[in-house]
């Protein structure tokens, strides 16, 4: 189901109608003065013009709403809140194909990561696996090694260090060996399968999705959501890309598609109460975890950063204790560009995880190492095609096999 703010006619019957609210300060284009429709204007009355398309119904609920909403508590706003919502529902459309258990069908098999990395593989790695497989007795050219761990976008400086280390290692057979092993010891530790879990009992589990514009991030919350409803939970989308053209009728499309609830607001505005109206109905239908859009800013824009810390601190307020956990979508093809973005972002909300898209267009997959060396934060994901499943759990031992194989 799709949670849509009333129209202004509506909200204020008789009088004149008043925006939706007003934007956080913006320094991104299409977010600054005037709040952007779809269109990119408001009407001459200063009034945001409702989307011409009108959201629809989850297909988790439409399947089987006589069993899975009878016993779920009605969700209403707060009596005193000036941003009222109102459920719009049609049936849902040929992406939310079920099967006849209701269950949202899974037709491709699931993704692999070996396959996704083919293109590293063939790249960067196998000329580096080429030099040190060719050394001679005096071994190989360690300045090659270097220069084709720069060239896949593992860093000048770590690549410098690397090699020293694989140099003096003297623990393994070959220099082949002794890479392999300094390249796996940048990675971070797991402990055991990751997934989000709430801080209390009765609270939802929260993810902040944050990132660039165009690094596949509403894509990855679709992705993401798409798992964790087959994997049994029940998952509520938080439209917080307000400023965005069209961002909030993504997100609606990706919600469809993996059969989950979307809370979203008008275009323009505020995202802090788009969250806190989520957070709401999460809490008070029980759903097991909440993944939260947000605008896809540029690092350099201080004001929009200063926006997530908000968002931030209104998670805290709604669910007093809770750990969120904030993960930064990273496009792979940007190389070290990706990473001045990861650092931004990090030091302004503190990242918990990384993930890592469109790893399978590259041949540059050592942007993975350069990232988890330099900010200490584990690479949750990868995204290794364009399919909904094509969003894979991230091991290190697999990768660096992957890569080596």
């Amino acid at each position: 189901m799709f949670w849509r703010r009333k129209p202004a006619k509506e909200q204020n019957p008789g009088g004149e109608p008043e925006p939706a609210g007003e934007p956080e300060p913006a320094g991104e284009p299409g977010s600054a003065g005037e709040p952007q429709t779809e269109g990119g204007a408001a009407d001459e009355g200063g009034v945001i013009p409702e989307p011409d398309t009108e959201p629809t119904v989850s297909p988790d609920t439409a399947a089987d709403e006589s069993e899975s909403e009878s016993d779920l508590p009605p969700w209403e706003p707060p009596a005193d809140a000036d941003h009222d919502l109102e459920p719009t529902v049609e049936p849902p459309g040929e992406l939310a194909a079920q099967d006849e258990d209701g269950v949202l069908a899974t037709a491709e098999p699931p993704a692999d990561l070996s396959a996704g990395l083919e293109k590293s593989r063939g790249g960067f790695m196998a000329r580096l696996r080429g030099i040190l497989g060719g050394a001679g007795a005096s071994g190989p050219s360690w300045e090659e090694v270097e220069e084709t761990l720069i060239g896949g976008d593992v860093g000048a400086v770590l690549s410098t260090d690397l090699v020293e280390r694989a140099r003096r290692r003297r623990d393994t057979g070959n220099s082949e060996e002794a890479v392999r092993a300094e390249l796996a010891a940048l990675l971070v530790p797991r402990d055991g399968v990751w997934a989000p879990g709430p801080a209390a009992t009765g609270q939802p589990a929260v993810i902040l999705v944050v990132g660039v514009n165009g690094t596949g991030k509403t894509t990855t919350i679709g992705k993401l959501a798409w798992r964790y409803r087959n994997d049994g939970r029940t998952v509520l989308l938080a439209a917080a890309d307000t400023f965005r053209a069209a961002a909030i009728e993504q997100l609606e499309h990706w919600a469809q598609r993996a059969g989950v609830t979307v809370v979203a607001h008008a275009p323009g505005a505020d995202p802090g109460a788009v969250v806190y109206d989520s957070l709401d109905a999460a809490v008070a239908r029980r759903i097991d975890l909440v993944i939260a859009d947000t605008a896809g800013r540029l690092h350099t824009k201080v004001n929009l950063m200063d926006e997530l810390a908000k968002i931030r601190r209104i998670v805290d307020k709604r669910l007093p204790g809770a750990q969120p956990e904030t993960l930064f979508v990273l496009d792979a093809t940007t190389g070290q560009n990706g990473l001045a973005q990861a650092k931004a972002f990090h030091d302004a909300v503190g990242l918990t995880g990384i993930v890592l898209t469109k790893l399978d267009s590259t041949s540059k997959g050592g942007i993975v190492f350069a990232i988890e060396d330099a900010l200490k934060v584990p690479v949750r994901f990868v995204g290794v095609g364009e399919k909904v499943g094509d969003l894979v759990p991230f091991d290190p031992d697999e990768f660096v096999a992957a890569l080596f194989a």
